[in-house]
């Protein structure tokens, strides 16, 4: 008997009938449907008999892995099956699936791997795109493909994007398609702001709020931290203080066993603590909850084109993350959330958060499009297009690992491509199966992979990490960490059908493979700078000066920060001299002086930045002048252009709305960004420059407005505005911040006396920032909330105002 979806008391089903409306006449649907409603699980299953269908698949893409288990697990529940059956799963290293698999959740970049190796997606109608709001770089892709594969191959292929929180008409638009909308049943949620955490002290912070929300409120408590570190110190405060209470951490490294405990029932009827990472956002039902303590935080890989170095940075979550968080208290009845900051801090959030694709690395998407034979990446249906300056170096960076050639992918760029690993590691193992150390190339994958397994005064040392590893492997000692870099090291020799090296590593082997791995973080000692190394890529790092590997003349560096300045070393290997000669390359190189504006040559033995050998060569032609400038402005042009205050306000106020409004197409005018690309907007104000002073007479604004069209520069006028308008009808200037921050306004707290609010921008979405002044321009107070200062603050400062400023009418309030 088929299944029946209405025999479930689920909100979802009251749009059924119109999802199997809409798919019979369209290719595209999306639906927007709050958490709880059953989308994820009701919706596919909902599908499986209609007439379109005919017997194919369903593929529906997840973005974490314990969701993607999870829902699978569900669906065959209601089935009355086991998972493999009708309704199966495949995820990194785990698959699920069997002939008579029907519905396939899949999670990561599978997808797209699945679309590379069938372009017309064979045997499957349908893909569905869930909890597309947390717009993963995966789902961006493989949605730019999919739209590729329906538009050219495959128009009866059939497109269902879910969201809870999308910008629907942004969508509606893109996608030409229309919106099934389900109201859900979210409980009403009441909102507690406990006041301003500290980022330094938040485990402790927020221990003591989920003590308090255990005395004030029953149920189950879900709490949110921005990773593994707050986790386990909240856990250890906690278990220190609660007796009759389970305490669970919930995160992506844990074991699914461990997983699974956090989001079921408790087996005893304790009541229940979960300490998650954003993994619980979305998608995951964890039993018994009604109160949810939201610390605010969150954990992003943000991208350094400039570096080509990624880093995890614990930010400030968007306005959007935060109702979905709060909304986790309210899906099984009403509910209560704990906010750890004030409610003017909350109008100081970003109201979206912002689409992965805009920060991280993008080596990955260029291979992939350059696989499928694209090389003009934005002619493909982007949500949001990918940032022109991460695209440029990724091409340049799967240059240097000869995956392209004059940007179309090589024969060794497909071999990499067919890996499922990053294109750094897919490089690594294939120049290890050439030199016949692959099982050595299996390890350092897997431990570069994975979090690092010993203790952090360890030292630099990769070879320290690999004898732990193979020591774990033959006596099984070394915890939990360790098992899982060999559960993936394990995955990488089956790839290959290799045997374990278990052997004591040569750590010059290490550190070529770690030098085809990362050519540009190969480092030379810096001659009178005691543990101190210049990278080929032109940076500098610095190891411990007791490290190990201190005083080693080279090294290849798997891992550093991107801090400027000087970085710090983290993992990192030796290297023999002998092994670089393959990477040293002649190069002809033409300068520009940056002090007095004459050309030179030289003719340079390099690796990347670091310069072996050069000879001066003679006078070079003006026809390299421009290219050379171009180049210098690469690398100092944020003091050798005249970035005035208006031209950086400008650039705020675009680099704003490009956080608020993510999906909108808002032009990258950060100053790193304009410098990388410098060559394709500046190069006409060049053509009369001969020497640096002559840089700072060029005229920036103009040039930097021709970026956007004629309707983003009114919409810029309305949703950004240069100034504001005083009650007495001066216009007074805003204060935008380049990282989407409060923009701020200073005033005369005379000027706004008859303001009862602190005024808006972006349509009303995000808040001024008010820092006040007294009649003779002193500092008086910061504002986020005007209504709260007038009501708690206003009245205390009054008589010492009137004392001080007769002249002035301060009402009473």
């Amino acid at each position: 008997m088929p299944f029946n979806p209405f025999q479930i008391d689920l909100p979802v089903t009251e749009i059924i009938p119109t999802v199997r409306e809409h798919l019979a006449a369209r290719n595209t649907l999306i639906v927007n449907a709050p958490p709880g409603a059953g989308k994820s699980t009701l919706l596919p299953l909902a599908l499986l008999e209609e007439s379109w269908l005919a017997g194919q698949k369903i593929i529906m893409l997840e973005p974490r892995r314990l969701a993607a288990r999870t829902i699978a697990e569900r669906m065959a529940q209601l089935l009355g099956e086991t998972v493999g059956q009708t309704v199966g799963y495949r995820i990194r290293f785990e698959n699920r699936i069997s002939e008579q698999t029907r519905i396939e959740v899949v999670t990561e970049g599978i997808l797209t791997r699945m679309i590379h190796s069938d372009r017309a997606l064979t045997g499957t109608a349908l893909v569905i795109f869930d909890e597309f709001h947390e717009r993963s770089i995966h789902a961006d892709v493989a949605m730019a493909l999919a739209r590729e594969a329906q538009q050219t191959l495959r128009p009866d292929l059939r497109l269902m994007v879910m969201s809870a929180t999308l910008d629907m008409p942004q969508l509606t638009q893109l996608l030409n398609a229309p919106v099934a909308q389900s109201m859900g049943r979210q409980y009403p949620i009441q909102t507690i702001y406990a006041g301003e955490s500290d980022e330094w002290m938040l485990p402790e912070f927020t221990a003591r709020t989920v003590l308090q929300a255990l005395r004030e409120q029953t149920g189950d408590v879900l709490v949110f931290l921005p990773g593994e570190g707050d986790i386990r110190k909240t856990e250890a405060i906690l278990r220190k203080q609660l007796r009759d209470v389970a305490i669970h951490p919930l995160f992506g490294m844990l074991p699914s066993g461990k997983q699974y405990a956090a989001i079921m029932p408790d087996r005893q009827g304790k009541r229940k603590v979960v300490l998650a990472t954003s993994i619980a956002e979305t998608s995951l039902t964890i039993e018994g909850v009604g109160v949810v303590v939201d610390t605010g935080f969150g954990k992003t890989s943000r991208f350094d084109p400039k570096s080509g170095l990624s880093r995890l940075e614990t930010v400030r979550i968007s306005k959007d993350s935060a109702d979905q968080r709060a909304g986790r208290a309210g899906r099984l009845g009403p509910g209560v959330a704990y906010r750890l900051w004030t409610k003017a801090a909350h109008e100081r959030l970003t109201p979206h958060r912002t689409p992965e694709i805009l920060e991280a690395d993008l080596s990955s998407l260029v291979l992939d499009m350059a696989a499928w034979g694209i090389i003009d990446i934005a002619q493909l249906t982007w949500l949001t297009p990918p940032p022109k300056a991460a695209l440029l170096q990724a091409t340049d960076m799967l240059h240097q690992l000869q995956a392209l050639e004059n940007g179309r992918i090589t024969e060794h760029g497909k071999k990499m491509h067919a890996l499922p690993t990053h294109p750094r590691l897919a490089h690594m193992l294939l120049m290890a199966q050439e030199a016949g150390v692959l099982p050595l190339a299996a390890d350092i994958a897997a431990l570069l992979e994975e979090r690092d397994p010993l203790e952090r005064n360890s030292g630099i040392d990769l070879n320290l990490r690999i004898e732990a590893l193979r020591r774990y492997r033959k006596e099984n000692v070394g915890g939990k960490r360790l098992q899982k870099i060999e559960k993936v090291a394990a995955s990488y020799r089956r790839m290959f059908s290799l045997e374990p090296g278990n052997g004591i590593p040569d750590p010059y082997e290490t550190g070529v493979l770690l030098a085809h791995c990362y050519p540009e973080r190969i480092a030379f000692a810096r001659p009178g700078n005691n543990a101190q190394f210049q990278l080929a890529n032109g940076k500098y790092a610095s190891a411990g000066h007791r490290d190990d590997l201190a005083h080693e003349p080279w090294l290849a560096i798997a891992h550093l920060n991107a801090r400027e300045g000087v970085g710090q070393i983290f993992l990192a290997s030796p290297l023999n001299p002998r092994d670089l000669a393959p990477l040293v390359k002649q190069q002809d190189v033409i300068t520009w002086d940056t002090t007095d504006g004459e050309l030179t040559a030289s003719r340079d033995m390099r690796i990347g930045s670091i310069v072996l050998q050069s000879k001066p060569l003679p006078e070079p032609d003006e026809k390299h002048l421009i290219p050379a400038i171009s180049e210098a402005l690469k690398r100092e042009g944020d003091t050798l252009l005249n970035w005035t205050e208006k031209v950086q306000q400008f650039q705020n106020r675009v680099l704003s709305l490009r956080k608020w409004r993510p999906t909108e197409g808002w032009p990258d005018l950060s100053t790193p960004t304009l410098l990388l690309t410098n060559p394709e907007w500046l190069t006409p104000s060049l053509r009369e420059v001969e020497v640096p002073e002559d840089l700072l007479e060029i005229d920036l604004l103009p040039i930097l407005e021709q970026f956007l069209t004629a309707e983003q520069k009114a919409a810029l006028n309305k949703l950004a505005p240069a100034t504001i308008a005083l009650p007495d009808g001066y216009e007074a200037e805003l204060l935008y911040l380049k990282n989407g921050k409060q923009p701020i306004l200073e005033v005369r707290l005379q000027d706004i006396l008859t303001w009862e609010e602190n005024p808006t921008v972006d349509g009303g979405e995000m808040h001024v920032l008010l820092n006040l002044l007294t009649p003779d321009l002193k500092p008086l107070a910061t504002v986020a909330d005007l209504g709260s200062f007038w009501a708690e603050k206003y009245s205390d400062l009054r008589g010492e105002l009137v004392a001080k400023f007769p002249g002035v009418a301060w009402p009473v309030r």
